[in-house]
């Protein structure tokens, strides 16, 4: 039976519409967002400009910025004493710091220079360069992995710090940029992201968001020094499966457990 043309033409134009709907992609499912809960709680200097942050052998360590003030500092995480500390000279600016056998890297943020430390005694054994800015640092069991405020991070070999690959760290199909602070967590790069009070859970595969940690709250406003005292701190105890995070010039250490995003 033939159709008259206006007739044809619509039954045409729906039959596409079906045809295409089934073999239309289902839309990408939204990346879950996961809540926390607070351990236990350990004293932090308000005086520490965190931009570092690891814990290794049971105690943390940390690297502070702002000129004049930076440096490396070992701590207790009971009492929060300082038992080590290595002072940078006033003119750096200090960032990220990340453990690697015996030593521990710091870098900082706009003069291309980084030191590594014995990590026993904190004493200089050598220095490297670099280009771009310098924020957060943390390892695989292969590569050290930075951030320098954009959304690519870097992996660089250990040696020579030369970049080995990167990955542009996105959430669908939006680039997710200011990643500052890292760690690695079960095979995860978890990421702060400055002025942000969610933590990035990162492939390091291809970058891609797997899921983010809300952790708005966790310190009352009424705690923070001003604007710049933001959530940046994570490190982790692989040993016992614990999680801390900090802020710069907060007064805690939270250790946290993840949990359903109420």
């Amino acid at each position: 039976m033939r159709l008259p043309n206006l007739l044809r033409t619509a039954a045409f134009a729906a039959l596409s519409t079906i045809a295409l709907g089934c073999s239309a992609a289902p839309p990408a499912a939204s990346t879950p967002v996961y809540g926390y809960s607070i351990v236990a709680k350990y004293p932090h200097s308000t005086e520490n400009y965190t931009e570092g942050f690891l814990y290794k052998d049971g105690l943390f360590y940390e690297g502070t910025g702002m000129e004049g003030r930076s440096g490396l500092q070992v701590i207790q995480p009971a009492t929060g004493k300082v038992i080590q500390r290595h002072d940078m000279t006033r003119q750096y600016f200090g960032e990220g710091i990340v453990d690697w056998g015996a030593n521990i890297y710091q870098w900082t943020w706009q003069t291309h220079t980084g030191v590594v430390l014995d990590r026993f005694s904190l004493r200089p054994v050598r220095t490297f360069a670099y280009t771009g800015e310098g924020w957060g640092m943390t390892r695989d069991t292969k590569d050290i992995i930075t951030s320098d405020g954009t959304s690519t991070l870097r992996f660089r070999n250990p040696e020579t710090f030369a970049e080995v690959r990167h990955v542009v760290v996105h959430d669908g199909a939006k680039t997710i940029d200011q990643l500052n602070e890292l760690e690695y967590i079960k095979g995860e790069i978890w990421a702060n992201v400055w002025h942000q009070e969610r933590i990035a859970r990162i492939s390091p595969k291809d970058g891609r968001v797997i899921g983010w940690v809300d952790c708005t709250g966790i310190l009352p406003a009424n705690q923070k020094r001003d604007d710049e005292s933001v959530l940046n701190g994570i490190a982790y105890d692989a040993a016992k499966d614990r999680i801390f995070i900090t802020g710069k010039q907060w007064p805690t250490i939270f250790e946290i457990k993840v949990v359903p995003k109420k």
